[in-house]
């Protein structure tokens, strides 16, 4: 199917920005083009409402943000890792994302400002995540009030934090009841055609995935060292020994993303193991598409699938 139409009218539009390459600069020019696409340029009065959003601090050190639905009684809670790469984003430029959820699902959301990189490299996000997930699991009572529903999601890097997650829950006996997988990471250093088609100009490039790599990391893609490192399921989740047992997942991929592949493969490996997985690769799309609904009937349609198809796994 060819790029969709809005979509690539987006892509035109950001162009047009003039904005520098992402890899070619700073972490914090990177951070500051990121906000002003997806928190500077979005009218707060589009946005999803719901009953209350309130910020807090796990353990004293991880800034997090929680949004109530309008749902009254014990609810699901999810835990919501942002994605960016592990090097940008942050509460805001995922808070449409996190209202929407929170509105479709009627769920607890908590939304997780883990450390960024290079700050605060691997493993520290993996860390941060995790204790955040262990956090309201042990305080359950203050967010949706249901231990038997509770979740964990992510797009993109959270989409990779959100599976690694699920595999130490696993591995330490913390039932999750589903994870919400939106265009992973799964395999830092995997070879896939997708990485090649869509290597450039859809909005998320190859350049961009290593310059990623490398902050969260702290090596370069011709590092020795780096090989050893990236069999890491904590890095590269695909590549751990045994995924049987695992929450239900939704993995959602998009036609003209670089790490289409690797999270289709990653659905596949689930399945193969034994979960339950639901799975859609939405023709026309990019990576990045999930927030973005307002632009296209058909990321509205995606979306749409994506909240309603988790809802029924957390129910």
């Amino acid at each position: 199917m060819p790029l969709d139409r809005n979509v690539a009218a987006f892509l035109q539009f950001v162009e047009s920005l003039g904005q520098p390459q992402m890899w070619e600069g700073t972490p914090e020019v990177a951070r500051a083009a990121i906000r002003t696409l997806m928190v500077d340029l979005v009218d707060p009065s589009t946005l999803p409402v719901v009953a209350s959003i309130e910020p807090i601090t796990i353990d004293g050190t991880i800034p997090a943000r929680v949004y109530r639905p309008e749902t009254t009684g014990p609810v699901p809670t999810i835990v919501f890792l942002h994605g960016g790469g592990f090097v940008i984003g942050d509460l805001d430029t995922h808070d449409g994302i996190c209202r929407r959820l929170c509105r479709d699902t009627e769920a607890v959301v908590v939304s997780v400002d883990y450390g960024l990189a290079p700050e605060n490299r691997f493993p520290r996000a993996v860390e941060d995540s995790y204790a955040a997930l262990g956090y309201v699991a042990g305080h359950i009572d203050e967010f949706g009030g249901d231990a038997s529903r509770i979740a964990i999601g992510g797009d993109s890097a959270g989409g990779n934090l959100s599976a690694v997650c699920a595999q130490l829950a696993h591995a330490d006996g913390l039932h999750l009841v589903a994870q919400l997988l939106v265009y992973p990471a799964v395999d830092l250093l995997g070879e896939y055609p997708s990485r090649e088609e869509n290597a450039d100009g859809y909005f998320l490039t190859l350049a961009e995935m290593r310059w990623f790599a490398e902050h969260y990391t702290g090596m370069t893609e011709d590092d020795p060292r780096l090989a050893d490192v990236a069999q890491d399921p904590r890095l590269s989740p695909l590549l751990a020994a045994d995924l049987s047992g695992l929450p239900p997942a939704v993995v959602a991929t998009a036609e003209f993303d670089p790490l289409r592949d690797e999270g289709n493969r990653y659905a596949d490996a689930l399945t193969e193991a034994g979960v339950r997985v639901e799975h859609q690769q939405f023709a026309g799309l990019i990576h990045g598409f999930y927030g973005l609904e307002h632009l296209s009937p058909t990321i509205e349609d995606a979306t749409a699938w994506i909240n309603a198809t988790f809802k029924k796994l957390i129910g």
